[in-house]
């Protein structure tokens, strides 16, 4: 069973992997990272994790068996005021099996009983009924439309107990 963890420097390699195998993939729903993110790939990777030992960002994530990585869950532009805004990706290999809505649950109550968090943020395009199932399933209410990269797409929150 997949397994989600706090990001960490081993994760590197794996994750790169994982992104690089999942672009076009990715890019059919969400802005794509640019060839920039890839071609300095380890420097972006010590900078997220220096983001995170600041409390800036919580970032999450989810492990195969063999130490593959699935997919991943963040918590960016954390406020002082107990906020955050949720994003996450699953690999087109493991695509419909639950996983985004699992580790967006689990990640849902690090938020709160770890981070100190009161309420997340998520934007999804209308061309992701996935990511909105997911959304919806965890608790998340549309609080209004905007545009993504040109795209039409929906605001999303969620209070924390």
């Amino acid at each position: 069973m997949p397994e989600l963890q706090r990001l960490h420097p081993d994760h590197a390699p794996a994750l790169l992997a994982f992104e690089q195998e999942n672009r076009a993939h990715f890019a059919e729903s969400v802005p794509d990272r640019g060839d920039a993110y890839f071609t300095d790939f380890e420097t972006r990777h010590a900078s997220l994790l220096a983001e995170q030992a600041a409390g800036v960002c919580h970032f999450h994530v989810l492990v195969g068996d063999g130490g593959e990585i699935l997919g991943r869950v963040n918590l960016i532009d954390v406020t002082s005021d107990g906020e955050a805004e949720l994003g996450y990706r699953i690999a087109k290999s493991a695509a419909g099996r639950g996983l985004a809505t699992r580790a967006v649950r689990q990640v849902c109550v690090l938020a709160a009983t770890e981070y100190g968090l009161r309420r997340l943020r998520a934007e999804t395009t209308l061309d992701n009924p996935g990511s909105q199932t997911v959304l919806t399933r965890t608790g998340f209410a549309v609080t209004g439309e905007l545009e993504l990269d040109g795209r039409a797409g929906l605001r999303y929150e969620r209070q924390l107990p």
